[in-house]
Order: structure tokens, then C-alpha cells, then sequence
């Protein structure tokens, strides 16, 4: 007949009273080990009040990284090697060795630490048990180091010259645990900033004319300006443009394999604004060269007149979408429409807030804007996709300053958006460059 064995619990002796703790023993420990209170071996502390003794306030050098002014008869007086503890915020629990004598206020307690037992031991122990310091109450403004768990805690003691030994391991293997987790920081960091990053060369190649083939057959760039240039003139006939003074035209010089800009009467060579080489069919232009633009309406309840229409802000302009969840309304005047009324396929542009930000009105219903957001509408079916990867190109990279204007709070007025300089494909390739962004950046998401 066999019996069975019977189970070890563990007790606890209290005064008179002895007790089974069983259900507070937290693991299993080698027959040479023993459990025992953490206020056994370890235990807070006040300090020792100084009267008269001017010596540094050395609380803020803990927390924040800086010692105040001197204080007289403030807090606690702690000395060189004394190991205090974080009582209050979100750190408390926190273990410092004190380096310098000076105060310490209520923030942090002493710690002692038994004789017969390796202070870095505990030290191990505490910053094990940290977290389970700090008091749970629900609704606390302020994590708290609950002194009663502290002292009541049950924790494990080996023999001390195993202690030794844990000690010796650790200090061994944690320069290597922290080389580790450095190098996994660095890899989520570089997970997270990779996708951006190679959404940011691929905008770069693709307006350098290397993210897709060139293909010869493609009508070049310089004869889609020309037709852009007639267009002009057909529009300024009818009276729907007003003639551009200030017309840039940009062209490279055989002679020199320098770009010049003929703008306002005079010629000027603009080398230092080219920023790399693109494919013998693109061309160098002026944003304002290519489109139409200009502001909306400005809100004025005490001049406004007219019908009143849902408008949008730069408050429903994201990059590369529309929020519409919420439009205002504002009074337009028939003849205000044309000027202030976005349509399918026009770039919209902010002016202000984060000035560039841009999206393509895709909707076959119409909207009206107001002033801080500018309208762009190509000419000779230029694609708006393409510039919209340009401002994001520009944006991502941080080009878009040379153009934004102001202290503070800066803006894209309507002449820096005209000024921003483009490298133009031609139509086909226009197309094929926005198609292909279009998948890579879908892999990526």
C-alpha cells in the first residue's frame, strides 16, 4: 500500500499567533534558500534633522537632473553612499545612490539595508519589485509609494555567498541585456521610420525622372509649355486671365549648360536654385507658369453678401483627403463663385496653419473655399496627382520653408506658391510616375 507524500506549506509566527502563508508564497526556492518579510532585511527611513549646516537641496538633482540653491534646515540630510528610494510620481518606486551630502525633502525615503546581507542584492530585489510598490488606487492624481506593501512584501534570501554569485552573473550579463535592448530600440525605431523614409526617396526619385523609364515616344515636356502658352492667350482673350507680368520663363543656355529665368524684363542665371539634373524631355518651371491659382473668399459678417453656401477651411484639408464631417456656411455673391468654387481635380493648397498641406478635390459636386486656402488648376491637363506629390515631396523633406513666409505662425502666400520651382515631365510620364507612387506606397502601407 502506498500513502502519498504529503505537501510543505509555509507559516509565518506573529506574537502568539502562527499562521499557513501559503497563498502569499510567490514561487518555488532551492532547500538552501529562505523567505522572509522585506522589512526584515530592508527598511525606510527619516533621516536625521540639521540645524544650521548650509547644504545643498538635492531633491530637483534626482528628479530633474539639476541641483537648487542652497537651503538651510529643509527636508532630510543625507549623505555620500546612501541608497533613498522615490516615494511620490510616476517613478516612485525608484531606487538613487545619493552622491554628495545635502537635503532631501518628504519626495524620497532612506533606505537600510541589514548587515549580514549584500546591499546590491536588495537593490536587485527592489528594482524586481518596483512597480508593485506604487499604490493602485483608482482615481490617484499621483503614484505613491505604499510604505505597507513595501515593508509586508515576502521575498526570497539565498545563502550569501550564492548572492555573490547572482550578483557577479548579473553584472556580467546586464552591459550585454542593455547592448541588446539598445540594438531593439534602434530596430522598432527603424521600423517605424522606415516606411517614411522610403516613401521620402521615392518621392525624390520619382521627381528626378529615375523612379520610372523615360519613354521616347512621349511628346516632351517643352512642347506640352507651348501648348500651355497658347492656352494662355486664348484665355486672356476671352477675358477669363489677366495677363502675368511678372511671366517666368526658364531655359537652359547650350552654350554655358547653364538654366537662366527671363522674368519682369531681365535675365537671370538661376544655377544655384537647380537643385539636380532631370531627363533631357522635362523641363524647369514656376508653379505659377503652369497653373491658375488664387485665395477664397474672406469671412466679413459685417460686409459678406450674397447666398449662403457650405465652404471649406483649411480645418477640412489633410494631406491627400478632405474631412467633410463638419462645413460652415457663408454668404457668396454670384460673381464670387467662379473665384472661390473648387472643382474635380483641382489642388487644394493651405495657406496657413501647416501651410502646403495639400489634396485633390475628387467629388463631382463643387465647393467653395475661403481665403487661406488656395485653388490650383493646371493647365493642358498637367496632372494634379503629380504636383500633389510634389508638395508632399517638398514637405517631407523640408524644401517647403524656402517658401513659407512669417515669425511663428507661417504662410504660403499666393506669389511664394508661384515661385516654387518644378521639375515637369511630360503628360504620359506624369501619369506613369503618380500610377507607380501610387503602388509603392500602398506595399507600404
Amino acid at each position: 500500500m502506498t500513502f502519498p507524500s504529503l505537501i510543505s506549506s509555509y507559516y509565518e509566527k506573529m506574537g502568539n499567533e502562527t499562521r499557513c502563508i501559503d497563498e502569499e508564497i510567490p514561487f518555488d526556492v532551492p532547500d538552501s534558500w529562505e523567505f522572509c518579510r522585506l522589512n526584515f532585511v530592508c527598511w525606510l527611513g527619516d533621516g536625521e534633522k540639521l540645524t544650521g549646516e548650509p547644504l545643498p537641496y538635492l531633491e530637483a538633482k534626482y528628479l530633474r537632473g539639476k541641483s537648487d540653491a542652497t537651503i538651510l534646515n529643509s527636508g532630510k540630510v543625507v549623505n555620500p553612499n546612501t541608497k533613498v528610494i522615490l516615494v511620490d510620481g510616476e517613478n516612485s518606486g525608484e531606487v538613487f545612490d545619493i552622491t554628495e551630502r545635502g537635503y532631501i525633502g518628504s519626495t524620497f525615503k532612506t533606505i537600510n539595508i541589514a548587515q549580514n546581507i549584500y546591499e546590491r542584492y536588495i537593490q536587485i530585489v527592489l528594482e524586481f519589485y518596483k512597480n508593485l510598490f506604487r499604490d493602485s488606487k483608482i482615481g490617484a492624481a499621483i503614484p505613491h509609494l505604499n510604505k505597507r506593501l513595501f515593508h509586508n512584501l515576502i521575498i526570497a534570501i539565498p545563502p550569501l555567498s550564492e548572492q555573490k554569485r547572482i550578483i557577479d552573473k548579473l553584472n556580467t550579463i546586464t552591459p550585454l541585456l542593455l547592448k541588446y535592448l539598445d540594438f531593439e530600440n534602434k530596430e522598432v525605431q527603424l521600423e517605424i521610420e522606415f516606411p517614411e523614409r522610403l516613401k521620402k526617396s521615392i518621392l525624390q526619385y520619382a521627381i528626378q525622372g529615375t523612379l520610372v523609364a523615360q519613354n521616347p515616344s512621349d511628346e516632351p515636356a517643352s512642347v506640352l509649355l507651348d501648348k500651355i502658352r497658347r492656352e494662355k492667350e486664348q484665355l486672356l482673350k476671352t477675358g477669363k486671365i489677366k495677363k502675368d507680368k511678372s511671366e517666368s520663363v526658364i531655359f537652359k543656355n547650350t552654350a554655358d549648360n547653364s538654366y537662366y529665368e527671363s522674368r519682369n524684363g531681365k535675365v537671370l542665371c538661376i544655377d544655384d536654385e537647380i537643385p539636380f539634373k532631370i531627363p533631357n524631355s522635362w523641363e524647369w518651371v514656376r508653379l505659377g507658369s503652369i497653373t491658375q491659382h488664387n485665395t477664397g473668399k474672406t469671412l466679413d459678417k459685417g460686409r459678406n453678401k450674397g447666398i449662403l453656401q457650405k465652404y471649406i477651411t483649411t480645418s477640412n484639408l489633410y494631406w491627400g483627403y478632405f474631412d467633410l464631417s463638419e462645413l460652415r456656411e457663408m454668404p457668396f455673391e454670384i460673381e464670387e463663385l467662379d473665384r472661390c468654387t473648387a472643382s474635380k481635380g483641382d489642388l487644394l493648397i493651405c495657406e496657413g496653419g501647416e501651410a502646403g498641406r495639400s489634396a485633390i478635390w475628387y467629388f463631382e459636386n463643387s465647393i467653395c473655399f475661403q481665403n487661406h486656402i488656395h485653388r490650383v488648376r493646371p493647365y493642358a491637363n498637367i496632372s494634379s496627382e503629380y504636383l500633389l506629390c510634389y508638395m508632399e515631396k517638398i514637405y517631407r523633406t523640408g524644401e517647403i520653408n524656402i517658401y513659407r513666409k512669417g515669425v511663428g505662425i507661417q504662410s504660403l502666400s499666393g506669389n511664394s506658391l508661384a515661385s516654387i520651382l518644378i521639375p515637369l515631365p511630360p503628360i504620359n510620364e506624369q501619369n506613369r510616375i503618380v500610377e507607380k507612387i501610387k503602388l509603392l506606397f500602398a506595399m507600404l502601407s
